[in-house]
């Protein structure tokens, strides 16, 4: 037994029962089910490439009512925390 020799790992030859040789792609492949439709999913790129992609996605999402029903819930999350945190709200109103 060689001390600075890796063992190497054994190889199977098994195809899973339900998988045919036309089928698409590898079997194994763990794959979200919408990577195919996003551009923020792939290469490593630099944090402006990603904020260009993913306000590229929101411009050209077709469903707008989704994009307005998230920044409601937000602003209401939001003044939620306000409340709780005490925060005075007179300062966004002039007399």
């Amino acid at each position: 037994m060689g001390l600075l020799k890796l063992r190497k790992n054994k190889k199977f030859s098994y195809t899973p029962r339900y998988y045919d040789d036309k089928g698409e792609g590898n079997p194994y492949e763990i794959k979200h089910k919408f990577d195919g439709f996003r551009k923020t999913v792939g290469a490593n790129k630099g944090i402006k490439a990603k904020f260009n992609d993913a306000f590229d996605d929101l411009k050209n999402n077709p469903d707008r009512e989704a994009n307005r029903r998230i920044l409601i819930i937000v602003a209401i999350l939001v003044l939620i925390f306000l409340f709780i945190i005490d925060f005075d709200l007179t300062i966004f109103f002039s007399n």
